[in-house]
């Protein structure tokens, strides 16, 4: 079975086993702060929790081990539940939610790593949910099991979030994640602690979020150490097209999710209807739609075959260009502005799903300013996957943003 399949399948067994929404009881009643923001207590994980996860669990995940620092000390777990706006909806308000991870030591003030999650199938493989999301538990274990405190939003559709799933919807990602920020500096206040440097970081979608979080908080003045990056597809339109007629042998099966959510997503968030239907043909219309929204459906009846699942018309670059979901997604980029913190966006040279060019868009785009921005610097992991990516890159951020 592919990877896809099996991920869907999963995603399918979940459904069928849990009613929708349903969210695991927690540890604590909430905690209220200001401005409508909360948090609870939903785990602690000690030291051999957390190496567990650093010497087994992420090895298992990735498929490749990786020599990482172990953790020194345990870590609280909050769940935060914050107000929010959703920006392509004229501001309409919403409630989100996101991951607080704090060191459980004496210490007062801790740097801060906000992390922005990959693409996921299932409500709740997300920060907030980290028992349900491999990727979190690794920064957990590596930042958090050594004195930073970590963040990371759910994204509007996700965790507890009614909303109906925004993925790569470029504004929603930005408000959602700059919210928790201002969120979760209130319950550290709270908790009498303090986060006295902030650091980016993000793997495949949260690369790209990293990218956007940057730029709205630059545009907002907002101070920011360090923003690495594993995986990111920078220019949606580039890796697209890519998918579509310029395919490798190496593709992964599982790209033709990221039209199936992005397509919803759009019509949804951008307010496009009929934008979904327009993509997609006639015969996996219905079952793309029950993946979309987190029904039970049979995985199997949505092919790995681009050109089965997407209309013929979209494999014409000119047609695509200029259809209406062809124009949202050229608009879905995360690095063109004058960067001025510094970037690592890092890329594996055997990665299925993102390509070296896309990895590297950032930096090729900055040093076309004349003498060249050097803040933003592209960094090979050598030929690792998607996945193996991800988990070869985390040690190297936080030795990165050790020396910062």
């Amino acid at each position: 079975m592919s990877t896809m399949l099996r991920a869907l399948s999963l995603l399918a067994a979940l459904l069928c086993a849990a009613p929708a929404g349903a969210v695991p009881a927690s540890r604590n009643a909430p905690v209220p702060v200001s401005s409508g923001v909360q948090y609870e207590l939903v785990a602690r994980w000690d030291v051999h929790r957390l190496n567990q996860i650093l010497e087994a669990d992420t090895p298992k995940f990735a498929g490749v081990r990786v020599a990482y620092t172990p953790a020194r000390n345990g870590v609280k777990l909050y769940r935060v539940t914050y107000p929010s706006v959703l920006p392509e909806k004229s501001n309409q308000p919403t409630v989100a939610s996101g991951l607080l991870a704090v060191p459980d030591t004496k210490a007062t003030s801790f740097p801060m790593v906000s992390y922005q999650h990959g693409t996921v199938y299932g409500r709740h493989e997300v920060p907030s949910f980290a028992e349900e999301s491999p990727e979190t538990q690794l920064m957990i274990a590596q930042f958090a099991g050594q004195g930073y405190a970590v963040i990371g939003a759910d994204y509007f559709g996700l965790g507890v979030s009614q909303e109906p799933e925004g993925y790569m919807v470029k504004a929603s990602h930005q408000q959602a994640c700059y919210d928790l920020l201002v969120a979760s500096r209130s319950v550290l206040g709270d908790l009498k602690l303090k986060s006295d440097k902030l650091f980016l970081a993000g793997w495949s979608q949260g690369g790209f979020v990293t990218m956007a979080f940057l730029e709205k908080l630059e545009s907002a003045g907002v101070p920011v150490q360090a923003a690495a990056t594993a995986s990111a597809p920078l220019d949606l339109f580039a890796a697209m097209e890519g998918f579509l007629d310029f395919p490798r042998p190496n593709d992964a099966v599982w790209l033709n999710s990221i039209f199936i959510l992005s397509a919803f997503s759009y019509e949804n968030y951008y307010g496009v209807p009929g934008l979904a239907r327009s993509l997609i043909a006639d015969d996996y219309y219905d079952v793309s739609k029950k993946a979309y929204d987190r029904q039970p459906f049979d995985p199997a009846a949505i092919p790995a075959d681009l050109r089965k699942l997407i209309r013929a018309d979209y494999f014409d670059p000119h047609y695509f260009a200029n259809s209406a979901f062809g124009r949202l997604i050229a608009a879905t980029q995360a690095y063109r502005w004058v960067i001025k913190s510094p970037v690592h966006n890092y890329y594996g040279e055997a990665d299925e799903a993102i390509t070296q060019g896309v990895g590297r868009m950032a930096m090729t785009y900055a040093q076309a300013f004349g003498a060249g921005n050097p803040l933003v610097e592209a960094v090979s992991t050598g030929p690792t996957t998607h996945r193996g990516t991800f988990a070869t890159v985390v040690p190297q951020w936080k030795a990165w943003f050790d020396g910062r």
